[in-house]
């Protein structure tokens, strides 16, 4: 991909976004024009993609730099970020002055743009109707946020946060990837229910299995949505987020989600009990004696939503791995179920890693190394695209 810098004072983001890209396996040509070469060196680019950086037409020692056409044509993405209002300005009206503009002009890649600006240049009515224009011929914006400002003001024109920015771009760059055109639903997180207004029961649940599993359904073309309960991790990118606290709202949003989709993958650990009755309305005081909860069962997710084609659970155990998961798996007629086991050095919950264990309706078991959540959710997502396929 070409990833454009302009000279925005965010231009020193771009150095992190390019680490970031370049730690996800992509290729990164850097593009910096004239003016944000007094902002960050070409040096800080190069050294972290190990790729050559362009600054102008005419720098021979470059293979991208005179032949603009070939940067155009190596490009998966064409990436503008930072953008400043009068880099977004030229390439609405089609001016090609440099070395940026001029692949700006002659790529057919995607087009991403990422404006960084003051607030009172974002609103110009002629920066909108350059943005307007940008977007009719199929290009895509990613912020900016609303937040302080370098000149100290505080308002819209903020860059967009570097993980927001990278989702999009990994969205781009994963369009035609083997779930293009399939619709993945994926939960994530535990759920909370209320006693009373600062009490609830949960559980260890942190979401970052469910929100692998969305980031790599996206990262290969899926438009995913992802069912989130609360979690301190942040929301990704590129994909529809609802999110949910409770049970019932789980179910409400994942039963609404699965309407036309090709497959479910249950990462979420949903409460099985909830208080019975309503939460107090107001906080329950400490007394002497011990206090007594009535729990009631609360509506099976997985079993309630049965008419997606191609259906994934979860089994957190912390006994009889594969016999337990194999009778939930059965239970809730699921496709494949993967075995987690809780307690000890393998303890799934709030790793970054997992040492898990795949058991298919067609009875193989396969238990896999310890391996990141990320390589897990790719290591499922290789199943799940083999039995699309197979359907």
């Amino acid at each position: 991909m070409v990833l454009g810098v302009t000279g925005s004072i965010a231009a020193y983001k771009a150095v992190d976004l390019a680490s970031q890209l370049t730690q996800a396996g992509v290729a990164v040509h850097v593009v910096l024009t004239e003016s944000a070469t007094q902002l960050v060196g070409p040096a800080s680019f190069r050294a972290i993609t190990g790729l050559p950086v362009s600054t102008n037409l005419f720098e021979l020692s470059n293979p991208f730099a005179i032949e603009h056409i070939s940067l155009a044509d190596v490009a998966d993405a064409f990436v503008i970020a930072p953008a400043t209002a009068n880099v977004i300005a030229k390439v609405a009206c089609g001016i090609a002055d440099d070395l940026l503009t001029c692949t700006a002009l002659a790529t057919r890649a995607p087009m991403l743009i990422a404006p960084a600006m003051h607030t009172a240049m974002w609103e110009n009515p002629a920066t909108q109707d350059n943005v307007k224009q940008l977007r009719e011929r199929g290009g895509s914006f990613v912020g900016p946020a609303v937040g302080r400002l370098a000149s100290g003001g505080y308002g819209a024109g903020r860059f967009a946060p570097g993980p927001e920015i990278l989702g999009e771009i990994l969205r781009v760059l994963g369009a035609t990837g083997d779930l293009a055109g399939r619709k993945v639903v994926v939960s994530a997180g535990g759920t909370r229910e209320p006693i009373d207004p600062i009490r609830f029961l949960s559980n260890r649940s942190t979401g970052r299995m469910g929100i692998a599993v969305a980031e790599a359904a996206r990262d290969r073309g899926g438009n995913v949505t992802l069912v989130c309960g609360p979690t301190a991790l942040q929301r990704p990118s590129g994909m529809t987020v609802v999110d949910v606290t409770t049970a019932a709202q789980m179910l409400d949003a994942v039963k609404a989600a699965s309407e036309g989709a090709d497959a479910l993958v249950m990462a979420a650990a949903v409460a099985d009990y909830r208080p019975a009755g309503a939460a107090a309305n107001q906080k329950l005081k400490k007394q002497e004696e011990a206090l007594t909860l009535t729990l009631q069962r609360t509506d099976d997710v997985l079993d309630s939503v049965r008419d997606v084609p191609l259906r994934v659970g979860f089994a957190a155990e912390t006994e009889n791995l594969i016999e337990n998961a194999q009778r939930k798996l059965e239970r809730k007629a699921l496709d494949l179920i993967v075995a987690n086991p809780v307690g000890g050095q393998d303890d799934a919950f709030g790793s970054e890693r997992n040492r898990c264990t795949f058991i298919t309706s067609t009875g193989t078991v396969d238990e896999l190394p310890n391996l990141t959540k990320r390589q897990v959710a790719d290591r499922l997502l290789d199943w799940v695209v083999s039995r699309l396929a197979s359907n």
